[in-house]
């Protein structure tokens, strides 16, 4: 249902009607410098501008290739009033508008040259009666500990700094999810502020569309998600492993894998790194058991049989939250100090983890991989730089979703693919990786992994899918505010 606006909500509505009913008038050139400090003046969180002490730190994600961007201002939302507030404005003004949660949009997109909307204040986690509230710029490291707080989680991704908002609107793949679904498998209800600025708190019930937009449409494409209410799993103790096996086995380890991963029961979730690293070449199988170590061990076994002889090995029980610190790369860490460094929003002063430069792409694997396509992963892994191929399990419980029930479609895909690369020559690689393995993997993308160079990318990332949602955003954002270069 649609809230009843505060006060300050209903005058900036009422603004917006009042300039709507006034569109015959000349178009303004942009806001002023009266103009921005107005909207710093009308928010209840914090208004960056080029020139105060914190922009620079302000304006960066967690991708340094985009370090070039200079928006025109950085507003960190306190509240929903906030981003409606800045909706409004960008309407008004004609100012390009982008929304942040975590910073993590591979294309950069959650940043450019007018306003970015950044929602990491709002960042509570709440539970109750076994359904959790999230607030859309809540880091999944701070979910995950103040979920298991109450001895449950959700299923979500391992990169402990990425924003819960964008994650789970672009569908959201974690170690859980062939136990309990994706992130918007589990997401029953978005609090989100439309073009126009209202405040619709969607459901089954009320704005199912959007709620079904919401579900794997993508962040950015249809308004500024400011809270989610998501079904909760227990939190128990469960199972971690870490096998390794020499570059001679790649092949192998490949086949095996594929064969075994997405059929495995739904308590075991496993990804398969292919990696270079300079001068060296490593394969790793790396997962999480929902059961005990004796029961992984068994589970395991037919796959690591096959691929012969570990250089090494590691299965452990942990408690959750220690397993999804460990998942993160943050074993050794405080969940304080598994954060990025710094004193704004999603920030702590005692953040440790650092920024990345990288180029990815994906794929979704429908079918399993032939003889020359293993062969040919392989050999595009073995070439000089510094990538990865990731192929993370999907089957189980994402699999017995219909391809139309959310906007997330890929329910029959075996596994994601993410080809993932440092350094000079990145974006070279990652480039060449995906249209090698073309011919194998075919079309499917995965639109959290989004990609400026795509091709047929509306088919690629949402399938039959991709006509409902154009009708949705019709709907609710005809005048296109929230506008991305691969938008729908």
């Amino acid at each position: 249902m649609e809230r009843t606006p505060d006060r300050r909500t209903f005058l900036r509505i009422g603004g917006l009607a009042a300039l709507t009913a006034g569109a015959g008038s000349p178009a303004r050139s942009g806001p002023g410098p009266s103009d921005w400090r107005a909207l710093g003046r009308g928010l209840d969180g914090r208004l960056v501008r080029p020139g105060d002490g914190a922009y620079d730190a302000a304006r960066r994600l967690f991708n340094p290739a985009y370090d070039g961007v200079r928006p025109a201002g950085v507003a960190y939302c306190a509240n929903p009033s906030d981003v409606a507030e800045c909706v409004n404005f960008a309407r008004r003004m004609r100012v390009p508008l982008a929304v942040r949660s975590g910073g993590h949009s591979y294309a950069g997109w959650s940043t450019g040259s007018g306003l970015v909307v950044d929602v990491s204040p709002m960042n509570t986690v709440a539970y109750a009666s076994g359904r959790a509230t999230v607030g859309a710029g809540a880091r999944l490291v701070d979910v995950y500990d103040r979920l298991a707080a109450r001895g449950v989680s959700i299923p979500a991704g391992t990169c402990p700094t990425v924003g819960v908002s964008g994650l789970a609107l672009g569908g959201g793949i974690g170690v859980v999810s062939r136990k309990y679904g994706l992130t918007c498998d589990v997401m029953e209800s978005v609090r989100i502020v439309t073009a126009d600025g209202r405040l619709l708190d969607c459901d089954a019930d009320h704005d199912p569309d959007l709620l079904w937009a919401s579900r794997g449409g993508g962040g950015g494409n249809l308004g500024v998600a400011v809270s989610f209410g998501f079904r909760t799993h227990p939190a128990r103790e469960v199972t971690v492993f870490t096998l390794r096996w020499p570059w001679a086995r790649a092949a192998r380890a490949v086949r095996a894998w594929q064969a075994w991963a997405p059929s495995a029961p739904d308590a075991m979730w496993s990804t398969l790194h292919l990696s270079r690293d300079g001068g060296g070449t490593d394969v790793r199988l790396v997962g999480l058991h929902l059961g005990s170590r004796a029961e992984c061990e068994r589970l395991l076994d037919p796959a690591a049989d096959r691929i012969g002889p570990a250089s090494s090995a590691s299965v452990r029980e942990v408690p959750y939250r220690q397993a999804m610190m460990i998942m993160g790369g943050c074993s050794d860490l405080s969940v304080s100090q598994c954060h990025r460094g710094g004193s704004l929003p999603g920030q702590t002063r005692d953040g440790r983890l650092s920024r990345d430069r990288f180029s990815a792409r994906s794929h979704l694997a429908y079918r399993p991989l032939s003889e020359g396509g293993v062969r040919k992963l392989v050999a595009e892994v073995a070439k000089t730089g510094d990538h990865t191929v990731l192929l993370d399990a999907l089957g189980g419980a994402v699999g017995r979703v219909r391809p139309d029930a959310t906007a997330f479609p890929h329910r029959a895909a075996l596994y994601s693919v993410q080809y993932y690369a440092h350094r000079s020559g990145a974006a070279g690689w990652t480039r060449a990786a995906r249209a090698a393995m073309r011919p194998h993997f075919g079309d499917h993308a995965y639109v959290n992994y989004v990609d400026p160079e795509l091709d047929g990318w509306r088919t690629a990332y949402y399938g039959a899918n991709s006509s409902r949602l154009a009708r949705i955003k019709a709907a609710y954002d005809p005048g296109r505010l929230f506008r991305l270069p691969q938008g729908i």
